[in-house]
């Protein structure tokens, strides 16, 4: 058997043939259908990312001729990155089941130091020795269908349904009919989602992720694609004639993935942005979607929505290499902090991590 060889492309110098393998391999795993592990999000991504100082490769494992394992980064000079971070709320191998791939040379093999992960998927063996934390993305799966999915909910203790039907009532009774658009087209209800969402950015003195010029340019692209399996879609909710609430999620074949939230802070009361998910989770009843990914993060609706999760992990692959070494001294600290009983300081050096990363992905 010939040795398993990596070769390092650019997305956009790919075949045909090398982009059908790479969703092939992500069609024999429902958890591989995330839309940010796919060909199409790293080609996307080095087209709107030209300006910017790093660029997205593509790791490719090749054994007895054939592609048994992608691997899309963003290079820098001494480091890589997840493709699309902090845009990116997953990151993994795209694998043929079976094969051993060899993390610490695949990073060799594109010319950095380290690499460096914030939403691994834990149950890729490859990246596993080199988590060193881990967090769960919520998922709905409705394979079953709306009906069950609710009844499920509900003997689970759950209300969040049950309150949601209450507010809609309610919302209908005091304001007006409550409308839902799916794969909305309007330019308008997108703008006004990233207005609302750069105010809530900023209320919460947290990062405009907006500035770095690239991101806004992501999503505009994704929100003007009509690929059935790629691509962004907007969904909306009004009230009466007014705009309530507006999400933008990726979608895969089967998989859609909660990516940008936002409402109208005057309807806080009815809970619009819920009553959306709601609304999505009903019409995903009539398509072929069947998982609505609502990401990482522990945020009460999720919890309560969610009837299953996928496990993700942050940490880095490097050796002994400078950049792997202050990594791992960074994470030292971290990990002191966090074992000491000092409430939200010891979250401190965690925080300033994030926030680091954040911004090193935006430029």
């Amino acid at each position: 058997m010939a040795a398993l060889q990596i070769e390092v492309l650019r997305p956009q110098d790919m075949t045909a043939q090398r982009v059908a393998r790479w969703a092939e391999l992500q069609a024999g795993d429902i958890t591989l259908d995330s839309p940010f592990l796919s060909a199409d999000w790293a080609r996307t991504l080095e087209s709107v990312q030209r300006q910017t100082s790093r660029q997205i490769r593509v790791a490719v494992a090749v054994l007895d001729g054939r592609d048994v394992a992608f691997l899309p980064v963003r290079v820098g000079h001494l480091t890589a990155m997840p493709v699309g971070a902090p845009m990116c709320d997953y990151q993994g191998l795209v694998a043929e089941p079976g094969v051993k791939i060899d993390a610490r040379r695949m990073v060799q093999a594109l010319g950095v130091q380290r690499y460096d992960f914030c939403h691994m998927i834990e149950d890729q063996a490859e990246f596993a020795p080199f988590a060193r934390g881990r967090q769960l993305s919520h998922v709905v799966d409705v394979e079953v269908g709306y009906e069950a999915y609710e009844a499920a909910r509900r003997e689970a203790g759950t209300s969040v349904l049950k309150d949601s039907d209450k507010k809609r009532r309610k919302v209908e009774r005091e304001v007006g009919p409550a409308t839902f658009t799916a794969f909305s087209r309007s330019q308008a209800d997108f703008d006004q989602l990233v207005a609302w969402k750069r105010a809530q950015l900023d209320a919460t003195g947290q990062t405009d992720i907006f500035d770095a010029g690239w991101t806004l340019r992501l999503m505009q692209d994704l929100f003007e694609r009509r690929d059935p399996d790629f691509g962004a879609v907007l969904f909306t909710l009004h009230f009466g004639d007014r705009l309530a609430a507006v999400h933008l999620h990726l979608h895969g074949k089967k998989t859609v993935h909660g990516w940008l939230i936002a409402h109208d802070p005057e309807f806080e009361r009815y809970s619009p942005g819920i009553l959306l998910f709601q609304d999505i989770l009903r019409w995903m009843d009539a398509t072929p979607y069947s998982r609505l990914d609502l990401g990482p993060g522990d945020y009460r609706f999720k919890r309560e929505l969610a009837n299953t999760g996928v496990w993700v992990t942050h940490g880095f692959v490097g050796g002994v290499a400078p950049a792997a070494l202050v990594r791992h001294a960074a994470y030292g600290v971290r990990a002191a902090a966090e074992a000491l009983p000092l409430g939200k300081m010891s979250e401190l050096p965690g925080k300033a991590m994030r926030r680091v990363d954040v911004l090193r992905g935006l430029r």
